[in-house]
């Protein structure tokens, strides 16, 4: 198993394992108002605990990332969540993993805490191109209420085209906060509007420059199938990886949860990082949990 040097172990695929390891239901697909009640916190601080072992065991630093996702705007609205409302509960996700950190502390190599936050629309295809300047305004006040809390980075996960990731970029330089943005890719290695991930990144690059990119939501062999030789590649700082080889399109038609083999997965993972030198995060994503992320990291599972 060759990890990079200095790479932070994060966690896998929080909502799926949340709905098929826990038993919750997630409208939305949201896993942020589990904050809201004594149980869903408890079983936040359990999943993310579990995160920090492997760490342990790996003798790597931690990069505790918040249950965010969809705490943006138009899908919390439809959760009963205003404004004030999201404020409060981002800035509770990133005390709740502070505190989970502090717990360790002296046990860890290191650890952070980032502030995650998702697509304004589907993770999993298009609607056309966003502009980047109205991506900026919807997700600034997401990105202001991480920087209050003093999260390290911000990470957008699962972003379909370019005009999303540069408005995320912007909005966290507003704010000050260091940006990673996280793209999706279908079976052929290209994002859902059909972008190569060399042409998002250089795109993205020329107008934003975030601290790195990330691969997510995708399986290791749909990643390798858009892989080419261009320098971009230095610019991929963080994957994780899904543990189906399904479609992006089969995933949200399958009703039981295709989880893989641990271990193969990380197997089959193995050339990207060898593909990515300056990988700088791993962990996983739909269909991962602790195990998968364990078997990326080379240690056993309590």
């Amino acid at each position: 198993m060759t990890i990079p040097t200095g790479c932070r172990v994060t966690d896998g695929g929080l909502e799926t394992d949340l709905i098929f390891h826990r038993g919750y239901d997630l409208p939305e697909f949201a896993a942020f108002p589990l904050l809201d009640s004594e149980d869903g916190g408890a079983t936040l601080a359990d999943y993310f605990r579990a995160y920090v072992e492997v760490a342990i065991a790996a003798q790597a630093p931690v990069l505790l990332e918040t249950p965010t996702w969809r705490a943006n705007r138009d899908h919390a609205e439809r959760l009963g969540y205003g404004a004030a409302d999201l404020d409060r509960v981002n800035r509770a996700s990133v005390d709740l993993l502070v505190g989970l950190a502090r717990e360790r502390e002296d046990e860890l190599v290191g650890w952070s805490v980032g502030g995650t936050l998702g697509p304004r629309g589907d993770g999993y295809r298009t609607d056309g191109a966003v502009d980047p300047a109205r991506a900026a305004e919807y997700h600034r006040p997401q990105i202001a209420s991480f920087g209050a809390a003093g999260v390290e980075r911000v990470t957008a996960l699962t972003l379909t085209e370019v005009g999303e990731a540069v408005g995320v970029a912007w909005a966290a330089a507003d704010v000050g906060v260091p940006a990673a943005v996280g793209f999706t890719v279908e079976t052929d290695g290209r994002l859902p509007d059909g972008t190569t991930l060399a042409e998002a990144v250089a795109a993205v690059d020329a107008v934003a420059q975030p601290a790195y990119f990330l691969v997510n939501c995708a399986h290791p062999t749909h990643v390798l199938a858009g892989l080419d030789d261009g320098a971009w590649r230095e610019r991929i700082g963080g994957l994780r990886v899904n543990a189906s080889t399904r479609s992006h399109a089969e995933l949200d038609e399958a009703t039981e949860l295709d989880e893989g083999d641990p271990v193969a997965l990380a197997a089959a993972q193995q050339p990207l990082l060898e593909a990515f030198p300056q990988l700088g995060v791993l962990g996983g994503c739909c269909g991962t949990d602790v195990r998968h992320v364990a078997a990326m990291w080379g240690v056993a599972t309590s």
